[in-house]
């Protein structure tokens, strides 16, 4: 079976015509209710309609969205597409939503996700020593944010390797890690922290125990 052609039996139980919908106002309403991007596939299936005239669909609209100045987007992240408000209404959103209230990360818990980022697959000890600190409780709060996952583990000593995950993807706006920013014009000290400076590599063995976890742990 061809990727553009799917057997009207995929189509969901309870839907009886769905194929006969206009397209643009039934990928809405599927859109609408998702709460993590959908891929061209699985829209292409559910609706029962050839791949390639959901894709032009959705870039249509997105392209529709745009052009009227609406208050939302709709982008393709993380390997699907997904509604967004626009970056500009952020403050109106965030009045709503927040209330008053922050949901922030902390500073530590940005800084590690950042080496986890750009260093993964990397182990707890990795992180750490990059940041000079044990960052063990703030691992734990990405991994139930679910910001980060677990990637195998380190042949070498058999420590856990952790990454970021697709939802990582989806809340900073970036279709892949190729997005990520270079590092080098904001860390104008990185080829001292990659090197064997000692003013750049902070004093921290990564396999060793962590016999003063208590004094430099981050939460």
């Amino acid at each position: 079976m061809s990727e553009d052609t799917y057997e009207r039996q995929d189509a969901p139980a309870g839907a009886p015509g769905v194929a006969e919908l206009d397209l643009k106002p039934a990928l809405e309403a599927v859109l609408m209710v998702v709460d993590e991007p959908a891929t061209e596939d699985h829209l292409a299936k559910v609706l029962d309609r050839p791949r390639r005239d959901v894709a032009a669909a959705l870039r249509e609209l997105s392209a529709e969205y745009a052009a009227q100045g609406r208050g939302f987007d709709l982008r393709e992240i993380a390997g699907g597409w997904r509604f967004f408000t626009r970056p500009e209404y952020a403050a109106a959103v965030e009045a709503f939503v927040l209330d008053g209230q922050q949901a922030r990360l902390t500073q530590a818990a940005l800084e590690t996700l950042a080496v986890v980022a750009y260093r993964q697959p990397v182990s707890r000890s990795r992180v750490s020593a990059v940041r000079g600190v044990n960052c063990d409780g703030v691992m734990r709060t990405l991994l139930q944010r679910a910001l980060v996952e677990e990637a195998g583990t380190e042949p070498e000593t058999g420590a856990i390797l952790y990454r970021t995950t697709n939802y990582f993807l989806e809340r900073m706006g970036l279709r892949g890690l190729e997005e990520l920013p270079e590092l080098a014009p904001f860390l104008p000290e990185a080829e001292a922290v990659e090197g064997d400076s000692p003013e750049g590599v902070p004093s921290f063995d990564p396999d060793a125990p962590d016999t003063d976890a208590d004094d430099k742990t981050e939460l």
